[in-house]
C-alpha cells in the first residue's frame, strides 16, 4: 500500500499540518498571545483576525512555491535566493525568536503543569526536554508522524477547551459585540491599530515557517502549493478565533486579561480532568513547537556542514542540538511569559517583517512569477564534468 505521506496527503494537507503544528506553541497555547494581539481591542478585535488569516495565507502560498520552485528545503537554501548574501540576518533573528517561543512555552507549560497536574516544575520540564531530543535524534520520519497525529489531537482538545467555555459565556462575548465594548484598552480604538497587532502577530509567527519547508520537498506543481498554502491559512486562523470568542466572554476582565494564562483562569470553573487535559495538551504544544523550530536549524545546520564538509549531522548531533536550545530557552524562560510577549514578540516581529515578509512580496514575488526555474541536478552534473 502506498505511503499516504507520499500521496495527496503529503503534497496538501503535510505541510499545512507541520507549520500549524508549530504554531500552536508561541500563537495560542496559553491565550496570552491572543490577549496581546486582538482580544484586548474587544469588539474590534475579530478585524485583526481578518488580517491575520489573509496574511497567514498569502505568506504561506508564496513561501511554498518559492521553496518548490528553486528547491529551497531548508531556509539557508531559501534564504540565500531570496536574500543573496544578506541570508544571515535571518539566521541570527531565527534562532533568537525560536529560543524566546520556546522559553515562553517553558515558561507557560510548567506554571500550567504545576497547577493542573502537580507535578513540579522542572520534572515537566527536563521531560519534555528528553522527548524533544529523542525526535530529532531520530529526525523528519519520526518528527512528519508525531505531529500529525498530534496536530489532529491538539486540534480536537483545543475546539472542545473553546466550545465549553463559548457556550457558557456567549451572551457576554455577544453583548461586548453588540456595544462595540473596547473598555480594557484606554482611550480611543482605531481601526488600524488593530489591524497593525494583526500584522505584528503574523511577523513574530513568520519564525514558524521555515519548520514545514522539508515537507514541500513532495510538491511538483504550483497549484500544490497554492492549495496546500490556503489550506495552512484556515488551519492557523481557526484556533485564533476560538480562543479571541472564548476571551471576549470574560471581557474586559483583569482576571482573564491580565494573567500570564488566560487559558487556565477560563477553565478554572469547569470538571477537574478538563483542567487536567488541558495540562496534557498544553504540554504536548511545548514538544511540537519545540521540535519543529529545532528540526528547521537542524537541517539548515546540516546542509551548510554537508556542502562544506561532504558530512551530515549524526544523530546524537542533532540530539544534542535540540537540547542544548532548550537549555538555554528554559534559562531564558525565568523572565516571565508576560513580558516575554509583550517586549520580545513585538520586536523580534519588526525584525521578521523587514527580512522575510517584505523580501518575499518583492523579490519573492517577481522570482516566482519572472525568474526561470533552475535544473540544478543538470548544473551540478556540468559542474562535475
Amino acid at each position: 500500500m502506498k505511503n499516504v505521506f507520499e500521496g495527496a496527503f503529503g503534497r496538501y494537507l503535510l505541510p499545512a499540518i507541520i507549520l500549524q503544528s508549530v504554531l500552536i506553541g508561541g500563537g495560542f497555547a496559553t491565550g496570552r498571545e491572543i490577549v496581546e494581539f486582538g482580544a484586548r481591542y474587544g469588539a474590534l478585535g475579530w478585524l485583526g483576525g481578518i488580517g491575520i488569516f489573509i496574511g497567514f495565507t498569502v505568506m504561506a502560498m508564496l513561501t511554498f512555491e518559492f521553496a518548490r520552485k528553486f528547491k529551497a528545503y531548508n531556509y539557508r537554501s531559501l534564504f540565500k535566493e531570496l536574500i543573496g548574501p544578506f541570508w544571515f540576518l535571518f539566521d541570527i533573528i531565527y534562532l533568537g525568536l525560536a529560543i524566546l517561543i520556546i522559553a515562553i512555552m517553558a515558561s507557560a507549560t510548567g506554571e500550567i503543569m504545576n497547577s493542573t497536574l502537580g507535578v513540579n516544575y522542572w520534572v515537566g520540564v527536563i521531560l519534555i526536554t528528553v522527548v524533544v531530543g529523542i525526535l530529532n535524534f531520530y529526525g523528519k520520519g519520526l518528527i512528519e508522524r508525531f505531529k500529525t497525529f498530534g496536530t489532529l489531537a491538539l486540534m480536537l482538545g483545543y475546539l472542545v477547551f473553546a466550545i465549553l467555555v463559548i457556550s457558557t459565556t456567549w451572551e457576554s462575548a455577544s453583548a461586548v459585540l453588540s456595544s462595540g465594548d473596547t473598555s480594557f484598552m484606554p482611550g480611543t480604538i482605531s481601526i488600524w491599530t488593530v489591524l497593525w497587532s494583526g500584522v505584528l502577530y503574523v511577523g513574530y509567527n513568520l519564525a514558524v515557517y521555515p519548520a514545514t519547508l522539508f515537507t514541500i520537498e513532495r510538491q511538483r506543481k504550483r497549484k500544490e502549493a497554492i492549495i496546500s498554502g490556503i489550506i495552512a491559512g484556515v488551519f492557523m486562523t481557526v484556533p485564533w478565533f476560538l480562543t479571541y470568542f472564548s476571551i471576549l466572554g470574560h471581557y474586559p476582565s483583569e482576571e482573564v486579561l491580565g494573567a500570564s494564562v488566560p487559558w487556565l483562569v477560563m477553565l478554572n470553573d469547569f470538571p477537574t480532568w478538563v483542567i487536567v487535559t488541558f495540562g496534557i495538551v498544553v504540554g504536548w504544544t511545548l514538544i511540537e513547537t519545540s521540535s519543529g523550530m529545532i528540526h528547521a536549524f537542524v537541517e539548515r545546520l546540516e546542509s551548510q556542514m554537508e556542502e562544506m564538509t561532504n558530512k551530515t549531522l549524526t544523530a546524537a548531533h542533532r540530539g544534542i542540538i535540540a537540547v542544548g536550545t532548550l537549555v538555554m530557552a528554559v534559562i531564558l524562560a525565568q523572565v516571565g511569559i508576560i513580558d516575554l510577549i509583550a517586549t520580545g514578540y513585538t520586536a523580534m516581529a519588526y525584525g521578521m517583517i523587514a527580512v522575510f515578509a517584505l523580501p518575499l512580496l518583492t523579490i519573492g514575488v517577481y522570482k516566482i512569477f519572472f525568474k526561470r526555474e533552475e535544473d540544478r541536478s543538470e548544473k551540478k552534473d556540468v559542474k562535475g564534468a
